[in-house]
């Protein structure tokens, strides 16, 4: 177990301070590059060698598996075992199959598999709406808890993919197959854990005499059934330690919201607020670009400091269209090139992954050679309907198989 030198080594003062709070709610508002996990598993670790906490009585939550598998290398390189850290949906999961009277139905793997069916009763020309569309509105309800007898009642100004009437009834569908198939998705897991500890007062018992202190990462894009859940995990108690910044909020789309986050003060009178403002992965000039942009954002005030050297100025350059935006990365690929930098260490980046087929065009047509990092290829539309008419075929004929089915889908330009 790392000592305290070895905790509070290479931390700035803000840092310390919250990892020296080992006890009673903490609201860290981290701006970006600011070492929010260094903190958060840095304070983790302080909890365990005061004696504060066992290991086994704190539970981490973040957003994603690889972020949890982050922090559990942090937490075992200061010496640090057996502290449980994982998603929302992993950590409801593991409780529903260990306190629930009942072992949880199977989980649904995706919407898609029950949506395609409720899709093809929808009337003209909204069968056709992609499935995710329909996918993403009934998440945005779920984790609202609206079920479909409020659904529109609940709506607002909400706009949905598809008319109020026609989404309701969609939304009941999918309901009512996935009742069918005996399957439970991803938001049930949240909603049947919460409906768990209401009910099951010797579940409550056992979970908060077995977890007594909670650290949630990423806390601006918590939603109201995660924070539903967070509630029922904490009781009276107070010994939670959030982190996130209300700017980096992304996932208001599916109903999270930095709210709960802007609100810690007002739920707890007690609770102590640290700014991690110091920066330690952008140059001054990116950072003073930021720092005059994000007010217009609202939210909590920060000032993020630049702890690097110096570098250029950042350009920021507005385009009449998308075309236009293509050409100039192109023309400057290609200067920056024809100047002497490798292409290797140049990058492209965009907001989403959409956008990704419009530069790969650009540069293949330009004859720039380029690599994609993630994204998801195999849901184009192009991909889709060339896996359609390959699904059928037995033939190891790969390469002529995928040939002829792009040739019949104007896909490729025949060679003169």
């Amino acid at each position: 177990m790392a000592d305290a030198r070895t905790i509070f080594d290479g931390l700035n003062a803000e840092q310390a301070r919250a990892v020296a709070i080992v006890r009673g709610p903490v609201c860290i508002l981290a701006g970006a590059g600011s070492g929010k996990t260094t903190t958060i598993t840095r304070r983790i670790a302080n909890q365990v060698a005061t004696g504060t906490f066992a290991a086994e009585q704190i539970l981490a939550v973040t957003f994603t598996d690889k972020a949890a598998g982050e922090m559990k290398g942090r937490l075992a390189a200061l010496g640090v075992e057996r502290v449980q850290a994982r998603t929302f949906h992993a950590a409801a999961l593991a409780q529903l199959r260990a306190l629930a009277a009942e072992p949880p139905a199977q989980l649904l793997p995706s919407k898609a598999m029950i949506l395609g069916a409720v899709a093809k009763l929808l009337p003209g020309a909204y069968r056709f709406r992609p499935l995710v569309d329909l996918a993403t509105e009934i998440e945005w309800a779920k984790n609202r808890r609206i079920g479909p007898e409020r659904y529109r009642a609940e709506l607002g100004d909400h706009v949905p993919p598809l008319p109020a009437d026609l989404m309701e009834r969609a939304y009941r569908d999918y309901e009512r197959r996935k009742r069918a198939l005996g399957r439970l998705d991803f938001e049930d897991l949240l909603e049947h854990t919460i409906r768990m500890y209401d009910e099951d007062q010797s579940a409550r018992e056992r979970f908060r005499a077995r977890y007594c202190a909670f650290t949630v990462d990423e806390y601006q894009d918590v939603n109201l059934l995660q924070q539903s859940l967070l509630e029922r995990w904490l009781g009276e108690r107070d010994d939670l330690c959030v982190v996130g910044d209300d700017y980096q909020s992304i996932y208001t789309f599916t109903g999270a919201t930095p709210a709960h986050l802007i609100g810690m003060p007002k739920r707890f009178a007690a609770v102590n607020v640290v700014k991690l403002e110091d920066n330690y992965r952008s140059t001054p000039e990116i950072l003073n670009v930021a720092n005059r942009l994000v007010p217009k954002l609202g939210g909590v005030e920060k000032v993020l400091r630049a702890t690097s050297a110096k570098g250029p100025e950042p350009e920021l350059q507005p385009f009449a269209d998308r075309p236009a935006e293509e050409r100039f990365v192109v023309e400057r690929i290609r200067a920056l090139h024809q100047g002497g930098m490798p292409l290797e260490d140049m990058a492209v980046l965009y907001r989403l992954n959409a956008r990704s087929e419009n530069y790969e065009e650009a540069l293949a047509g330009a004859g720039i050679p380029f690599r994609v990092r993630g994204g998801a290829f195999l849901a184009r539309a192009a991909a889709r309907r060339l896996l359609a008419r390959l699904g059928p075929s037995g033939s190891t004929a790969i390469a002529e198989n995928v040939r002829l089915a792009a040739e019949s889908e104007g896909l490729l330009v025949p060679i003169p």
